[in-house]
């Protein structure tokens, strides 16, 4: 990952796939994961291609990861919070930890 070219005025930390990673307060989840090198946030669920955030205005849906356990959350809408655990989001989302079928 890369570092961030300035210094983090009020610092949170936060983990994506398993990597701390920091953010400043009021940053975005998209936004602090892009600060932070993070080129794909998640694979499509048809082909597995590599996505990563576009619009930044809750448009696109590019930038989804789970949040907490939560599928299907756009990054660029998520304010970071403290301790949050996100992780990359590989195809449809599932189905089944639900109890459909």
């Amino acid at each position: 990952m890369l570092t961030r070219t300035r210094e983090i005025a009020d610092q949170l930390s936060f983990t994506f796939d398993g990597e701390t990673m920091w953010a400043e307060r009021g940053e975005t989840l998209a936004l602090a994961l892009l600060a932070a090198g993070v080129g794909v946030f998640r694979k499509s669920a048809v082909g597995g291609v590599p996505r990563a955030p576009y619009c930044l205005m809750g448009v696109c849906f590019e930038c989804l990861v789970t949040v907490d356990g939560v599928q299907n959350r756009q990054g660029c809408l998520i304010e970071v919070r403290e301790g949050m655990v996100v992780a990359s989001q590989k195809g449809a989302r599932a189905l089944m930890e639900r109890g459909c079928k």
